[in-house]
Formats: structure tokens, C-alpha cells, sequence
């Protein structure tokens, strides 16, 4: 069955694309659920339509995305946090707490999946931690844990 995607579907398609997909898939999926439209003759105008507004809004992304990766690049963010006489924090930093200090110490809003860490930071220290800001768009952020007194 034909169906016309109302919005991106991880597997199948992107918001505006005409994708041919299993008849119970469409019926007691997309369509019920709000995700597809059946794609009958007079649809391709309205998905040509969605496909435009979608790479509209994916061009002004990617541009607040390059904008946000010039002003991150070769930035160093500092965290206080409770540690040790050896370094050894007392709890954690992660992906939250570098958001957060991100958009206090430099202006920018920063979603806290957009930080690529392995595991949370345990120790004082200098990190280099990835930003993945667009499909195509990535910097790092050097990211300095320092003991509060």
C-alpha cells in the first residue's frame, strides 16, 4: 500500500515521502496513528508541499547549527564539583550538568543528547567532549572539572 509520511519514520521514510509499505503496517499503524495519509491521486501536490517546508526548515537548522558550532569551537567550559584530596569526584558530570554550564558560561542551548559521552566524568581534569549539533554538523567542547572548595 501506498502511504504519504506525515512525519519521519526511523526505517521507512522522511515526512512528505510517498513510500510503499505492508498493507496491516498502513492500517494499523500509519494511518491510525497519525503518521501517514493513504496516497491516492490528488496527494503528490501536498507532498510536494511537505517535502519543500521540511528542507526549509532542515537549511535554517543546519545554518543555527553552524552559527552554534562557531561560537563552541576551541571553548573550554568550567564545572565546579565536589571532589577528593586525589581528584576522585564525589558523584559525577554528565551530558546535563555540561548542557546546563554550556548555556550559562556561553549562551548556548545545548540539548544534552547532543553531548557524545561515553560515561560520565568521575575524576577533576581537562575532556575533550564531541557536540553533535546537526546531521553533519559536530565540534567539541574542552570541558574542565575543576575541585570546588
Amino acid at each position: 500500500m501506498k502511504v504519504l509520511l506525515r512525519q519521519d519514520i526511523d526505517g521507512i521514510g522522511r515526512r512528505g515521502d510517498i513510500v510503499d509499505v505492508a498493507d496491516g503496517y498502513a492500517r494499523n499503524f500509519l494511518i491510525p496513528g497519525g503518521h501517514g495519509l493513504p496516497a491516492s491521486k490528488g496527494i503528490q501536490g501536498q507532498a510536494v508541499s511537505m517535502r519543500r517546508a521540511r528542507d526549509l526548515r532542515e537549511a535554517n537548522d543546519r545554518q543555527a547549527a553552524e552559527a552554534k558550532a562557531k561560537v563552541l569551537a576551541g571553548t573550554t567550559v568550567q564545572i565546579l564539583a565536589r571532589a577528593g584530596s586525589t581528584g576522585r569526584l564525589f558523584g559525577s558530570v554528565g551530558a546535563a550538568e555540561i548542557a546546563d554550564a554550556t548555556r550559562e558560561q556561553k549562551g548556548v542551548e545545548l540539548d544534552r543528547h547532543a553531548f557524545s559521552l561515553d560515561e560520565p566524568i568521575k575524576a577533576t581534569g581537562t575532556y575533550e567532549v564531541p557536540v553533535r549539533l546537526f546531521a553533519d554538523v559536530a565540534t567539541s567542547v574542552m570541558v574542565e572539572v575543576v575541585a570546588a572548595s
